[in-house]
């Protein structure tokens, strides 16, 4: 059972909002809200105030135009390919425009279309992945009528080790976004700005501009290395126990015999695999808890089903078969795990999203 708390991120997203104060917060929920479920997730923020969210790619935009609120923004980051304009613009999303071509285009779609869709503008401070280089940048600005046939609502970059708040990039990141800013801001005052990622909200108010997008602080991951979270925990993943074997004898344990228990050990066999999205993110050797104890899998995972040795529990194998091991939950949480297993929490989390278990959620206060 993966358990998702609703309440616990909107009560995240309400945290982050009175760090930003002044600022707006948005949501990013892509990726099918990190696996999480973006129409939950997505319903759940609104609730309590979110209007804008961002999302990777055009099919995923379209589908939260249906279940999400029509007041609100919705940004597609991965860029756009030629042709898709004319399908943004009657779904009403506004692209994150990365290169002068894509500009180029929206702004003829415009044309053609006579219409005045809005867009926005990401520009590559430190990152160097997607957006316009700052000589392209300065050259956009220098064509005013292009700028306007574009008619951005909003200028953006994305922060490269807001995670490391002493990292220098952080700065130097901000102070050229500040310039970028200014420059266009004196020639389209509406504009907006946003800078700052769940991290960069921690770094301080000179990153926050207009609008805060935080995604993995949302689901409890903690935006702050080498620091408490700030954030709440938000999900469960149980594991229910399918069989518990006792052993007569030493015996090895699982594919290729890498394991082997005693006489006497108890075994418990539980649904759940790789093909589950169990696997590095959890550790070679996964731990759980079962019945407030912690126990350890044992041998090789395989694609459906995970085996724990249980040996250090006394209740009759009867009852462990109406019991679940947990393997994420606020012990076992995504940052003890990132820091265990050398992994990310956005790995574990949608990992988990193509996994084959029944969900529950849990509802926020302000869901109705």
């Amino acid at each position: 059972m993966l358990t998702i708390d609703l309440a616990a991120i909107q009560s995240n997203w309400l945290k982050l909002q009175t760090i930003g104060a002044g600022a707006s917060v948005g949501g990013v929920i892509k990726a099918n809200a990190y696996g999480l479920g973006a129409d939950k997730v997505g319903n759940a923020l609104y609730a309590v105030g979110c209007r804008e969210f961002f999302f990777a790619s055009i099919d995923e935009a379209l589908a939260a135009r249906v279940f999400l609120s029509s007041d609100a923004i919705i940004y597609v980051l991965g860029g756009i390919r030629a042709g898709d304009e004319h399908l943004l613009m009657e779904s009403n999303l506004t692209p994150v425009l990365c290169s002068l071509s894509a500009i180029n285009s929206w702004a003829e779609a415009n044309a053609v279309l006579g219409c005045n869709a809005s867009a926005a503008i990401k520009i590559n401070t430190g990152m160097t992945r997607f957006g316009l280089d700052l000589r392209e940048f300065e050259s956009l600005c220098g064509n005013q009528n292009l700028l306007r046939a574009v008619n951005p609502v909003l200028l953006m970059s994305h922060l490269a080790c807001a995670d490391e708040r002493g990292h220098p990039l952080n700065s130097q990141q901000q102070h050229s976004f500040a310039n970028c800013a200014k420059l266009i801001g004196s020639l389209l005052p509406n504009l907006r700005f946003s800078l700052a990622n769940s991290s960069g909200i921690f770094l301080g108010a000179q990153w926050h501009f207009d609008l805060l997008r935080p995604g993995a602080a949302l689901y409890g991951i903690n935006p702050v290395q080498n620091d408490s979270n700030p954030m709440l925990p938000v999900l469960r993943l149980s594991l229910p126990i399918m069989q518990v074997r006792k052993l007569d004898a030493t015996a090895v344990i699982g594919y290729g015999s890498s394991a082997t228990l005693p006489d006497g050990a108890r075994i418990a066999v539980v649904a759940g695999g790789y093909a589950d999205g169990l696997h590095r993110t959890l550790g070679l050797q996964p731990e759980g808890y079962l019945n407030g104890k912690l126990v350890r899998s044992v041998g090789r995972m395989s694609m459906d089903s995970t085996m724990f040795d249980i040996s250090s529990l006394d209740l009759p194998s009867e009852q462990l078969l109406g019991l679940e091991i947990d393997v994420i939950n606020p012990l076992l949480s995504l940052e003890y795990l990132s820091k265990k297993n050398a992994s990310l929490g956005y790995e574990i989390l949608t990992s988990l999203g193509a996994g084959r278990y029944p969900r529950e959620y849990l509802a926020g206060s302000h869901n109705g």
